[in-house]
Order: C-alpha cells, then sequence, then structure tokens
C-alpha cells in the first residue's frame, strides 16, 4: 500500500496550473460532448481515457500507460465498427504490447528532482532514416489495406506506420514523437469526420483526436524545451 501511495502522490506533484487546467477543461469537454450527442458507454470512457493518456504523456508521467492501455481496447472495437482495419491492428498487436514495454522502460528514466521522464532529442542522421523509413512502410501497407478493402487505405496506413515509429520514439523519450502525432492526429481528425459525415456514430472520437492534436502541439513545444536543457546539462 505505501507504494502505491508514493505513486500516486509521485503523479499528483510537479503539474503546472496551466496543465492542470488543461487536462480539466479536455476532459470536462468531451465528456459534456459525448453525452449531449448520446456517444455510447463504451465510447465515452474510451475518449476520456484517450485524452488523459495523452495529456500524461505530455507531462512525463508514467500512469499515462495505465490509461493507454484501457483506451487501446476500446478504440480497437470502435474502430472495427467504422471498418479501419489498420487501426484495429494497430491498437491490439501493438499499442498494447507497447504499453506494457513503454512502462517498463520509462521507469528506468523517471527523474527523481520532477517525478518525470527525462526527454531527449534525435540525432540529425536518426531522424533522416525515421523518415524515410515512415514514408517506404506508409506506400507498402497502404496497399495491403487497399486490397483487403479498407475504409481509406492510404490515409489508414499513414496513421498506422506512423503511430508505430512515434510510440516507438516515445518509449525511447524523443522529443520527435510530437512531430508524428501531430501529423498523425491532423489526419486521424479528418478520417474520424468523414466517418462522422457518412452517418457513423463517432463524434466522440472526433472530438477525441481534435484534443489529441492541440494536446501534441502542446507538448511538442514542452518536450522541445526541456530536452535542450536536458542536453544542456550533460
Amino acid at each position: 500500500m505505501d507504494k502505491i501511495a508514493a505513486f500516486i502522490r509521485d503523479e499528483l506533484s510537479g503539474w503546472k496550473p496551466w496543465e492542470i487546467l488543461w487536462i480539466t477543461v479536455a476532459s470536462i469537454t468531451i465528456l459534456a460532448l459525448s453525452i449531449y450527442l448520446n456517444e455510447s458507454l463504451i465510447g465515452i470512457i474510451m475518449a476520456i481515457t484517450g485524452v488523459i493518456c495523452v495529456v500524461l504523456t505530455g507531462k512525463g508521467k508514467i500512469s499515462s500507460y495505465v490509461f493507454g492501455m484501457v483506451n487501446t481496447i476500446l478504440y480497437a472495437y470502435v474502430a472495427y465498427g467504422a471498418k479501419y482495419y489498420g487501426e484495429v491492428m494497430l491498437n491490439l498487436l501493438y499499442y498494447a504490447p507497447m504499453n506494457v514495454v513503454g512502462w517498463v522502460m520509462w521507469n528506468k528514466h523517471i527523474s527523481a528532482e520532477t517525478k518525470e521522464v527525462e526527454k531527449k532529442r534525435m540525432k540529425g542522421f536518426e531522424s533522416i532514416v525515421v523518415f524515410l523509413g515512415s514514408a517506404i512502410g506508409i506506400f507498402l501497407y497502404g496497399l495491403i489495406l487497399k486490397r483487403i478493402g479498407g475504409s481509406l487505405p492510404f490515409v489508414d496506413a499513414l496513421t498506422t506506420v506512423l503511430s508505430v515509429v512515434a510510440q516507438i520514439l516515445c518509449v525511447k523519450r524523443y522529443m520527435e514523437q510530437w512531430i508524428l502525432w501531430i501529423i498523425i492526429d491532423v489526419v486521424s481528425v479528418y478520417m474520424w469526420a468523414m466517418a462522422f459525415v457518412n452517418g457513423g456514430e463517432s463524434i466522440a472520437t472526433l472530438i477525441m483526436w481534435s484534443i489529441y492534436l492541440l494536446n501534441a502541439i502542446f507538448m511538442f513545444v514542452k518536450w522541445y524545451s526541456e530536452s535542450r536543457r536536458n542536453e544542456a546539462n550533460v
């Protein structure tokens, strides 16, 4: 019990006023809109846990992986109903185990001072390899999704491949993950907007991705600043 209490205390420490305001406003907004628009209970829980997860990730709190696991399973269920098979496979076959890997990896690099994970940046050559490899992967996976009849196969492939890469960068604590998350979030907002316009009952999912986009922009600035500061202190 003492370890659990210490864990909760660490996760609640070090929050700036704007960060508390952001996670509160984001959670309340998606809850209120989802209820107003008669979203299903699964959709509401998925959206709220997703929002909390990405804010905690940006904050560098390891509890993000707990909320991430819940969100991963529920999101796969919702994506299956929308025939976004790439998203289904991504979440069940990749995100679920990566939540466990991330928990283990981040535990090794938590700052004793801030109780947040330590952030870092990639080298120039590493960035080139990552972005070139991602482009090739998007093209090849898009061909596969097109063959099995998925909706928007190359758009789906883009979010899937970049999500795989971004999650690896996240686990390895690289600031560049947020560049990929911004791209992913812009495309995902488009995907779920199209699903909603075409009669889908996915408004909570659309709102969730819109909040993800805002969060990714905020956290890119935060991680960029902190990773530069960490480099200077090495």
